[in-house]
């Protein structure tokens, strides 16, 4: 790339055989230095690439004073060269440098600024240093050429999602910051007003209302590359704030909504990474997909399907077995193909990853060359284990693992064990993008606590047709239009066909114990926009920086957003939260308590 400025005419990266002979400027950053007999070689590095820097001694008809100026140079110098273009001497050229062929001849030097002598890291061994040092120090770990190429891939997908939407009819279109508070889900973040002394505004979790009155206003089909707060526990795949790709669409169903989002995953997989993604995608319900997975969010590629055990348990000659579902418990199983040669560390190893999901342990039998149940538990189910192997679908060869209890520990600590096996296979590798739908979530779930009612997801998903007039008197059943678009095991993002008329709506608020005042307060904006014509309508949100996590084959959203937050929800580089001034206070009138100490 050419770049006439008044500090360059080009940039590293750029810099090839056909420039040789030319005078080029460039600047950036010393990546590295060496001084090889006489002569200062230095790698000067910018967000295009890295090219090689000579600095002649006065032997090799150079600058004598021009040399000791680049010995002088340390890394991350910021500089500008100006420079002669020249084939590097055979023997010499670098295969693994776009810019290996050729090296800049120094004619003149400006260094534009210093760094210290003691860096906190050096840019190439940053993955070394900690992440707390390297968040402090962001400026420096951000100009690591693999996080430059990170948030290249990030501009490239944000643009192609933009061209995507707007070429199928996608206004894009900006939603409040500072919004009513309507609590639902995670911890809203509070901002005082000081106008109106005593009120807050909230800053959005989601432009969820905000998009469904677009669509009450007539705008058929909206999007924006939303950013969301919320104040929430963290883990690796979450943080305080992050971006999604926020769409909306009027007069749609759930099958309109999955065919559009098919083809923009499409399309930002082939123009961002030149990777084809099979289409159309996988649908289960969730239903299945608990049946089937233990999960919701499963990962297609990391081997069968878990299968069910209870019933032939209950026909084994383990007492612990037979009790299976005299405890109202469940049991069941996976099918290791191949696994019958895993030694029993393997096997305790897996053990431990599903007694971190709950488990009290993990059952296991292999079948041996002959067909037999060999090991473990296989005994106790010796006179049935054929219809065991019929059920696992099971070879010689493989391993069968087991797990028994209360439903929920059976699938969490299954789909962790699952995904355990897939990496251990290498199932996971090398495999085309394993997208899939998971559709009709229940809407409504118990709360663990308090007993009552809760959404599943959110209060603004239209019952499936069936459910429409008992999903308020039985919401146990309800089913809604609900759906998520997982890719690899993970949830890409949420979306459902909303309620748009005031009687369903309020239906769905009674459930959860919002009455019609309370309802008025909260919502009274969006029931009135329902009164005036609201079109049926649907959309979602997927996780911008999920999408590149994945993409990058990263593990942390910290990696793919410019500047995260820790897990404790701070920022290092910038020392945010931070106190204010006790006069702002005074003046929005905030009195800060001390947090009392806890035993």
């Amino acid at each position: 790339m050419k770049l006439d400025t008044r500090l360059r005419t080009h940039v590293c990266g750029a810099v090839d055989e056909k420039l040789v002979g030319r005078t080029v400027s460039l600047c950036g950053w010393v990546h590295r230095s060496r001084d090889h007999g006489g002569m200062i070689f230095v790698d000067l590095r910018d967000r295009w690439g890295v090219v090689q820097l000579v600095f002649r001694g006065e032997n090799q008809g150079g600058n004598a004073e021009l040399r000791e100026r680049g010995k002088a140079l340390r890394n991350e110098f910021s500089i500008r060269a100006e420079g002669e273009v020249v084939k590097r001497a055979p023997g010499t050229e670098n295969p693994k440098m776009a810019t290996g062929a050729i090296e800049v001849v120094v004619g003149k030097l400006e260094v534009l600024n210093t760094a210290p002598a003691e860096l906190p890291f050096l840019i190439e061994e940053a993955r070394q240093a900690g992440e707390e040092l390297r968040l402090r120090h962001r400026y420096l770990d951000l100009r690591r050429p693999s996080l430059q190429e990170t948030f290249a891939l990030r501009s490239r997908t944000s643009l192609s999602a933009r061209q995507y939407l707007t070429g199928q009819g996608f206004h894009e279109i900006e939603t409040p910051m500072l919004v009513k508070r309507t609590p639902e889900g995670a911890r809203d973040y509070l901002v005082p007003s000081r106008v109106h002394p005593g009120k807050f505004y909230s800053l959005p979790q989601s432009p969820q209302l905000y998009k469904q009155i677009l669509m009450c206003s007539g705008f058929d089909r909206y999007f924006q590359l939303a950013r969301c707060l919320r104040d929430e526990d963290l883990r690796a795949d979450r943080q305080p704030e992050h971006t999604q790709i926020d769409l909306e669409m009027s007069y749609v169903d759930e099958d309109d909504v999955f065919a559009l989002v098919e083809g923009l995953m499409v399309t930002l997989w082939k123009e961002s990474l030149g990777v084809d993604v099979p289409s159309p995608f996988p649908r289960l319900t969730y239903a299945d997909s608990m049946k089937s997975y233990g999960t919701d969010k499963p990962d297609l590629r990391a081997g069968p399907a878990l299968f069910e055990v209870a019933d032939l348990a209950a026909r084994s000659t383990s007492d612990l077995f037979r009790g299976v579902a005299d405890r109202g418990d469940r049991m069941k199983g996976l099918n290791v193909t191949g696994g019958a040669e895993w030694s029993r560390k393997i096997i305790d190893e897996l053990t431990a990853v599903a007694q971190g999901g709950g488990a009290k342990g993990l059952a296991w039998t292999k079948v041996d060359d002959g067909g037999v149940l060999a090991g473990g538990v296989g005994k106790f189910f010796a006179d049935i284990s054929d219809d065991l192997k019929a059920r696992a679908e099971a070879a010689s060869g493989d391993l069968l693992l087991f797990v028994a209890g209360p439903e929920k520990v059976v699938n969490t600590s299954l789909d962790l064990v699952r995904r355990e096996v897939g990496k251990r296979k290498g199932l996971t590798q090398g495999k085309p993008p394993a997208f899939l739908w998971v559709h009709r979530f229940p809407m409504f779930e118990k709360d663990e606590e308090s007993g009552d009612w809760a959404p599943c997801h959110h209060v603004f998903t239209m019952p499936h047709d069936e459910c429409l007039d008992t999903f308020d008197s039985d919401p146990g059943s309800a089913v809604g239009k609900l759906y998520d678009l997982v890719l690899n095991g993970t949830e890409l993002g949420s979306g459902s066909v909303r309620i748009h008329r005031r009687d369903l709506q309020q239906q769905a608020f009674r459930v959860i114990g919002i009455d019609a005042d309370e309802a008025e307060r909260r919502f009274g904006f969006l029931l009135r926009a329902f009164d005036h014509g609201a079109p049926p309508h649907g959309g979602i949100a997927l996780g911008l920086d999920r999408i590149i996590m994945l993409m990058t084959g990263r593990t942390s959203l910290r990696d793919v957003i410019a500047f995260p937050k820790t897990n404790r929800a701070v920022s290092p580089m910038d020392e945010c939260p931070s106190e204010v001034e006790p006069a702002l206070l005074d003046d929005l009138g905030i009195e800060v308590r001390e947090a009392l100490e806890r035993s």
